[in-house]
């Protein structure tokens, strides 16, 4: 099925078409040429933190594999490749620099540059080195000058060459998913090291970002998971504002010191009992109120919540995130879930593209100074097989492929200033806490061999690309 756009509508005028992978989740070589341990690295030798006890090695071996994933990308028609450097191979210590792992990133750009791909480089996708985390991690001030200088260090290298610096992917899971539910690494179900490592980042952010900008990076931005929290019932006042609080604590926390300057007011009020405000020291808002030259939007499904706790024979499984962040900052044991009976992805997310068009109209009416807003990472999970003539027929994610795309397009029409678009992942790869259960990619890796297939949706995406391209062009 083809896409259904608004009537008369075209894409803008050099729209982004591009696929995202994570250095943790891809690269494998763990240990190889000075690399030491990430937080992911230690986490997943616990027995029962990662499915079927998973490891981080080989992943889809990115890592020696790599001219050959560009060619993939090449050979898809894609624009730009989103990529992260991993801080563990970098600079894996406080010590020196790791000269072998700068280098990898440095041929990476230069294949990507020789094929025409425009590299979009993420400085953290969660991978801080275990040294770091022994110190205290993000729950430790500290680590946001321990971040800058690793900042420093990849833009000395990569900087005559990446012009898109993004700072953090996702800072939600690298904070309260990581610090206080526990569901990631490092594990820990600390509230208040949550909220810590929460404003840590935020300050590494803008210490990054102003900095990177007087060193002349040309579009510095950072990546948010945003939902919208609909109350399971709207006329319940314990629904609404259980929904309210998701609101403040998963969107707009991070939203608005970013962009504004400022924590909302709700959200202090609701964490007071866990003191943050001592974490904020003068000076702080000033520094990660820095002006980014766009917002990176990573959307998956809406969230349906409620402040009533749900019964034990509830067929719903709530995963202890939602369980232990909604106990800790929301005040109800119910946070999230498929409750509107529509399809679900083998993740057990709803498919809902009418709600990322509501969020990306929303973020324009509610924060006028926006920047340019770019999809960085939008996707569905499967159980993909290799079908007998070799291919993989993934239709339900074309067809999730296509409704998002079709609800991006609506948000423009409506006035969203959307630039790009990247699907994630370009590759079946680690996903997590979930392992290699899960496949998101658009290229499907055979783990035993890791021999790539393009599967059908990453055809139809590259025929998408190439269509809009051939109209705007």
């Amino acid at each position: 099925m083809a896409l259904t756009l608004p009537d008369g509508f075209q894409w803008p005028a050099g729209f982004i078409w591009g696929a995202a992978t994570a250095a943790a989740q891809i690269e494998g070589a763990s240990h190889e040429d000075g690399k030491l341990d990430s937080i992911w690295d230690h986490f997943a030798r616990t027995p029962g933190n990662i499915a079927h006890g998973d490891t981080l090695d080989p992943a889809v071996d990115h890592y020696h594999r790599m001219p050959q994933d560009v060619q993939l990308i090449t050979s898809l028609g894609l624009d730009s490749y989103r990529f992260s450097v991993s801080w563990a191979r970098v600079k894996p210590a406080d010590g020196p620099v790791n000269p072998k792992g700068i280098d990898f990133y440095s041929r990476l750009v230069d294949e990507l540059l020789e094929n025409d791909v425009l590299p979009w480089l993420t400085l953290y996708h969660w991978d801080l080195p275990q040294a770091v985390e022994e110190t205290g991690g993000w729950a430790n001030r500290d680590t946001a000058q321990r971040f800058l200088d690793y900042a420093i260090t990849v833009h000395e290298a990569l900087g005559d060459r990446v012009t898109h610096w993004t700072t953090f992917n996702e800072p939600l899971c690298s904070s309260l998913i990581s610090y206080a539910g526990g569901e990631h690494a490092p594990g820990r179900q600390e509230p208040r090291a949550g909220l810590a490592a929460l404003h840590h980042q935020h300050l590494a952010h803008g210490l990054a970002v102003r900095e990177l900008r007087e060193r002349g990076a040309e579009k510095l931005g950072i990546t948010l998971n945003l939902t919208n929290a609909i109350p399971n019932d709207p006329s319940d006042p314990v629904d609404v504002d259980a929904a309210r609080r998701i609101d403040a604590l998963w969107n707009r926390a991070y939203l608005e010191p970013i962009l504004l300057g400022a924590y909302p007011t709700d959200f202090l009020q609701d964490v007071a009992g866990h003191d943050f405000g001592e974490l904020v020291h003068d000076g702080d808002l000033t520094v990660i109120n820095q002006q980014i030259d766009f917002l990176g939007v990573n959307h998956y499904h809406d969230d349906n919540v409620s402040g009533h706790p749900l019964p034990a024979d509830h067929p719903q499984g709530l995963r202890p995130t939602e369980k232990t962040t909604s106990s800790w900052f929301v005040g109800s044991e119910f946070v999230t879930g498929p409750t509107r009976h529509l399809p679900q992805t083998a993740m057990g997310w709803e498919i809902n593209p009418g709600g990322l068009r509501t969020l990306l109209v929303r973020l324009g009416r509610e924060y006028p100074e926006l920047p340019p807003l770019y999809i960085t990472e939008n996707g569905s999970a499967w159980d993909d097989v290799i079908d007998a003539d070799g291919a993989v027929h993934d239709i339900q994610r074309v067809d999730f492929l296509e409704r998002h795309l079709e609800a991006v397009a609506e948000a423009i029409d409506e006035g969203a200033d959307v630039r790009g678009y990247f699907a994630w992942s370009l590759m079946d790869n680690f996903e997590w806490a979930w392992g290699y259960e899960k496949r998101f990619g658009i290229v499907y890796v055979d783990y035993t061999t890791q021999e790539r297939t393009v599967k059908d949706s990453g055809h139809a995406f590259a025929a998408i690309a190439a269509g809009a391209r051939s109209v705007t062009t």
